[in-house]
């Protein structure tokens, strides 16, 4: 069992939580129905969130070929950026979850502040390293003159930009943590709103405003996401949406620090594992051209929408089996895990099929009037297309195993999916056989299918059953709480 805080005790004496058998819909009744009232409202939030990026691609391919493409080359960079930080915000989400539980709101506020402190020291280095080594990274991508200009300018903005994402990521997860995942969802609409109608402004100026091309996309996209993270700390400092956190809980607690760095190293390696591995394969497809990275880009961005469910079931068993690990119901949570990876394997074969079937007109939605693009584009769909159910399975069974505790697993599975599988296979099949750019297009499903098979048979192994991060969590509790108390004695 995990420790249960009892939040009424100065010296934070550890209770067991309630067993099984209290009211927790949960930890009893039918699992699709728990399944899908967790999922629905995270898909939700994930569709309004990837609105920028569509967005974006929108305006954007109004312009053609070489700006898509500049778009199609910075986003895998910042992106690897941002795996970086993500590790502290998967810690500090976990922690503050637990101590929601355990009605220990000292703690919820205090994890909470240091959280956002850790992100935002982490985006600003980031951030600024990024900004002065776009050039140099462009440069080394090998990026065609017709694109370069466009694609600094994106990729410079989008740096600036990322302590304000942070921010904001944070502030989704405290949300979640606390039970009120729909304020962040209204906040996020609002915004993507706004991002709609400024892109345009941007891109192609109008009176006093400038035209900035490509850039201009980034900037509406800077000004939407620091307005959702000012409104996010507003909400958190104002304390009238279940959690207020005061200005003493920013106090840096290097205790608290160090245990979540730990906790969510992993979590980064992974995450930083999956964005390099898109930032290589960028560098792959730049080889064969910008007609090639539009394709990409454009292909990307339609399977981003089409992951959302996937992410939505995987986030919603992974929610679901802890809490089932947890109260020891192994059972029920191995049977979770069973039916998140039909839902996954359901739902994405059923959304390859539609992508399938009308792959040319959903690219030129994206880049209209650009004949070659839309093939290019529509070629690289189809022979993704008819192996996303096995993304699925694979993203639904690794959120069991992370709900688990098996960090190491799952990042493992990672590294081997990117770097065993995808990159080699993608750079033999492009580069020594006649298939040339769509030998990097077979490299996805080929290798999605094999990872996910994997990762199948280690779920049906069964050694995640037997792993448990109790011990772990009962001394990061004990030195978090020594810190605050060390805290409060200073003060």
């Amino acid at each position: 069992m995990l420790p249960y805080i009892n939040a009424d005790s100065s010296n934070f004496f550890f209770k067991p939580m309630p067993s099984a058998t209290s009211k927790n819909s949960l930890l009893e009744g039918p699992i699709l129905r728990s399944l899908l009232t967790l999922a629905i409202p995270i898909v939700l939030a994930n569709i309004f969130q990837a609105g920028y990026q569509v967005i974006d691609a929108f305006w954007v391919g109004r312009l053609g070929a070489a700006a898509v493409a500049a778009v199609s080359i910075s986003f895998p960079v910042t992106f690897l950026l941002t795996a970086l930080g993500v590790g502290f915000a998967i810690a500090g989400s976990t922690l503050i979850a637990q101590y929601v539980g355990a009605k220990n709101h000292e703690m919820v506020s205090h994890v909470a502040a240091q959280t956002l402190l850790m992100v935002m020291s982490v985006s600003v280095v980031l951030g600024t390293i990024g900004y002065i080594a776009a050039p140099a990274l462009l440069h080394l991508m090998g990026v065609t003159p017709d694109v370069y200009q466009g694609a600094l300018g994106f990729m410079r903005v989008s740096f600036i930009a990322l302590v304000f994402n942070f921010i904001f990521f944070v502030f989704q997860a405290i949300m979640r943590g606390i039970g009120n995942p729909t304020l962040p969802i209204y906040i996020v609409l609002g915004t993507v709103v706004l991002n709609f109608a400024l892109d345009p402004l941007f891109i192609f100026g109008w009176g006093p405003i400038a035209p900035h091309g490509v850039m201009g996309a980034a900037l509406a996209t800077l000004g939407t996401q620091s307005i959702a993270a000012i409104i996010g700390i507003a909400i958190l400092r104002l304390g009238k949406n279940g959690i207020h956190v005061h200005r003493k809980n920013f106090i840096p607690d290097f205790t608290y620090i160090k245990r979540a760095f730990y906790l969510g190293f992993p979590a980064s390696i992974e995450q930083s594992a999956r964005a390099l591995g898109l930032t290589v394969m960028t560098f792959l497809i730049t080889s064969f051209g910008t007609l090639a990275i539009a394709a990409y880009g454009v292909g990307s961005t339609i399977l981003q929408v089409a992951m959302i469910p996937a992410m939505g079931v995987s986030m919603a068993v992974s929610t679901l089996a802890g809490q089932n690990i947890g109260a020891g119901n192994i059972g029920r949570a191995s049977r979770i895990g069973r039916l998140g990876a039909w839902l996954g394997f359901w739902i994405l074969s059923g959304m390859g099929v539609i992508v399938f079937v009308f792959a040319p007109q959903l690219i030129s939605f994206f880049v209209p009037n650009t004949p070659d693009v839309i093939a290019a584009g529509a070629l690289f769909l189809r022979i993704m297309a008819l192996s996303w159910g096995f993304m699925g399975i694979q993203m639904a069974l690794t959120g069991v195993l992370r709900a688990s505790g098996n960090m190491i697993v799952t990042m493992v599975l990672t590294l081997v999916s990117q770097w065993v599988l995808q990159f080699p296979l993608a750079y033999v099949l492009s580069k020594h056989t006649t298939l040339g750019i769509q030998g990097i297009w077979w490299a996805f499903p080929v290798s999605n299918i094999i990872i996910a098979l994997i990762t199948l048979g280690v779920y049906a192994n069964g050694d995640w059953k037997t792993k448990r991060i109790t011990g772990s969590e009962e001394i990061l509790e004990e030195e978090v709480s020594e810190g605050i108390l060390a805290q409060q004695e200073g003060i």
